[in-house]
Order: C-alpha cells, then structure tokens, then sequence
C-alpha cells in the first residue's frame, strides 16, 4: 500500500468476527495514510464508538448480531453525520445492495477485495466519488433503474442527456468509465475545480442525491448503448 505525507484518514472497523476484523486492522495498519480510531462487533457498540471517535470512515459489515450494518445505518449516520461509511461484505445480494445504498451508504464493496485496491476505495470515498465492487455493478445497475422506474403514461419520452451540455456529458461518461475527478480533469484537460462543478450540475439536472447514483445512472447509459456515446 501507498504511504501518504497528509494527515491519515481515520477509520472505524466494524465485524463481530474477531479474527477477521483484527486481520483487517493489521492490513489496513501497514498503509501510512489510513489509521483505525477504533474497532466494534456490534450495531450498538459501533455507534458508541462513532459518536466518541468521529471516524472519516466506517467500514461496516452487514451481518451483525442483533441490528444488521444496513439497520445501523441511520444510528451511525446520526452519530457521526460526517463519516463516509463503506459496507465491507460478503453478501452480493442485490436487495442488500439496494438497501445499502438508499440508507445512506457512500460504498458497497465484498470481502474478496484486494488490500490496495481497499485503500484506493477508501480515499476515493473521502474524495465523495462512487465506491461499489466490480462485480456488483450490474446488480447495482438494476436496482437504480427499478427503483426510478416511473409509469410509462407518465415518464416524459425525451432523452435526459438533452438536459447537459456537451462537456457535462463528456464528464458523465468519464463517471461510468470508474475515472475519479483527477482523472476526468486529465483526459478532458480542464481543471479538477472544474470538474467538480461539472458533477454538482450533472447532479441537479438529472434529479440525483450522490455520485454513486449519477455513477450508475451513467453506467446504464452506456450499457444500453453497447460502448461510450463518442
């Protein structure tokens, strides 16, 4: 893993199997640029915790004993409104993912991740960007196109990219490509400022709360199309 010379993002480790948890925090302790504030097993104990340590991050398993992750969400949320929480899990169901997702969750990735590519999820979601494992991504397609879906007697029939303009779309194909502003900034050559700014109206034109939403919105898009609208 990559060290860092800035200030460490501080995380809260939730899972009540200890020795994954442990095996966890002894992996993520071998990158500079990430720091475990604290551990949990359970809901309850995980939002004592938040609330005490105001973590930047919780990584969150979703089978808890008593309240599961997803159940916890609001509680953490509340305790701690600033921490990005990442649901760490085994479970590729998509109605977790959904639930995930729409309680509040800014990632949703499976234990089989790799350590760095871990780290990489970590500080993408610190920079407010989409965090959801490759393999879920079709599952995460569809559960935001059911849950958007409209009756067709009133769904407007117009093209919602009419609504952006042509660099907004060029940045809302980056999105379903994975690319993280820095990235989106180099290959458009504008500034990450700029990009940013590109996100926020992407967002409000097509009526989305979060970048994992207009990620996914932008990943059916180009799906549907078969390849990137040139």
């Amino acid at each position: 893993m990559n060290g860092s010379a800035t200030a460490p993002v501080r995380l809260l480790v939730v899972d009540d199997h200890t020795l994954f948890r442990r095996g966890l925090v002894a992996l993520l302790a071998g990158d500079r640029s990430l720091a475990v504030a604290g551990e949990a097993s359970d809901a309850g104990e995980a939002v004592r915790q938040a609330a005490a340590l105001q973590p930047d991050v919780i990584l969150l398993d979703n089978h808890l004993p008593g309240a599961t992750g997803i159940q916890a969400l609001p509680g953490l949320k509340e305790a701690a409104p600033r921490a990005r929480i990442i649901l760490l899990t085994v479970s590729e169901d998509e109605q977790d993912l959904q639930a995930a997702l729409r309680g509040g969750a800014h990632g949703y990735l499976l234990k089989t991740i790799e350590g760095d590519l871990l780290a990489q999820a970590i500080h993408r979601a610190m920079r407010g960007e989409a965090v959801v494992s490759q393999e879920l991504t079709g599952k995460l397609v569809s559960a935001f196109q059911t849950s958007s879906a409209v009756p067709a007697a009133a769904a407007p029939a117009r093209d919602p990219l009419a609504q952006l303009s042509t660099r907004e779309q060029q940045v809302l194909e980056q999105i379903a490509l994975g690319a993280s502003n820095k990235e989106i900034a180099r290959t458009l050559q504008i500034a990450e400022t700029t990009v940013k700014i590109h996100v926020q109206h992407i967002l409000r034109k097509l009526d989305l709360t979060s970048r994992v939403q207009a990620a996914v919105f932008a990943a059916g898009l180009v799906r549907n199309a078969g390849e990137p609208r040139p």
